[in-house]
């Protein structure tokens, strides 16, 4: 079935890195930016599904841990100098994990932190020499960085964190006219929500699900791409620094 924008070309010859592309929202997103003549370029620390997102897109691929600044720096070069100009760098990789206060370790909130925060910065920092004047960064939060959710201190926290980042960098790149904006989804039904859990959790978490988000559901991969496409695009040239939830209202009609 094809997608609503399968008929569009919003972003025909421009290039498009998506850091985390292999999986999730990230490979939704090189579906649908595909989809609409992008000239793709994936990163991902999975080899296997890097390598079968790049072959289904068409997109050029290198292998980079977000949490290795060196690896993501690295990529970004061979990116830049195989696509030239950046036009939309969409910063999607992260990491999750639970962990009540009491039990948060230095080694689980850094691992957390060293991808979701610190490498995303500096992935951001490493791509502004190669970004276009003009273009447009998408980076992904999460709702959790608002939500007071029990034993989430440490997602919470680097997503809170990346959002100030997104204000400040929207604020200094206004002068070469580069959007930078974050969509923070709520609870979305991806390949990771159902990786490790058997048939019968997945099923009751879309039902604990449909009970706690308003619109009675989890949200796809795909819907929350859609969104990052948006801000991406020229239809949102006068969207600068916003944080847009896709969480099918969670926030604000709980």
């Amino acid at each position: 079935m094809p997608t609503p924008c399968s008929d569009r070309t919003r972003f025909a010859g421009k290039a498009v890195v998506i850091l985390g592309g292999n999986a999730g929202i990230g490979l939704a997103a090189a579906r649908l930016f595909a989809g609409e003549g992008a000239m793709l370029a994936l990163t991902g620390r999975n080899a296997e599904t890097l390598a079968a997102a790049g072959d289904e897109t068409g997109a050029i691929t290198h292998v980079a841990d977000m949490g290795d600044v060196a690896a993501s720096t690295a990529a970004l070069t061979a990116i830049g100098a195989a696509l030239g100009p950046i036009d939309v760098l969409f910063v999607n990789a992260g990491v999750g994990g639970f962990a009540p206060v009491a039990e948060v370790s230095q080694a689980f909130w850094d691992g957390i932190h060293d991808v979701n925060l610190r490498g995303a910065f500096f992935a951001i920092q490493a791509a502004l020499p190669l970004l276009r004047d003009g273009g447009a960064i998408v980076v992904t939060g999460s709702i959790g960085s608002v939500a007071a959710v029990p034993g989430n201190v440490a997602y919470a926290a680097a997503k809170a964190g990346l959002r100030a980042v997104v204000r400040i960098v929207a604020k200094e790149l206004l002068p070469r006219g580069i959007r930078v904006n974050m969509i923070s989804p709520g609870p979305t039904d991806t390949e990771i929500f159902k990786r490790d859990a058997a048939p019968a959790d997945v099923a009751a978490m879309r039902s604990m699900f449909a009970d706690v988000v308003p619109i009675g559901r989890m949200g796809s991969s795909e819907e929350v791409a859609r969104a990052a496409l948006f801000l991406a695009s020229t239809e949102a040239s006068f969207i600068n620094g916003v944080d847009l939830y896709v969480d099918g209202g969670c926030l604000e009609l709980s």
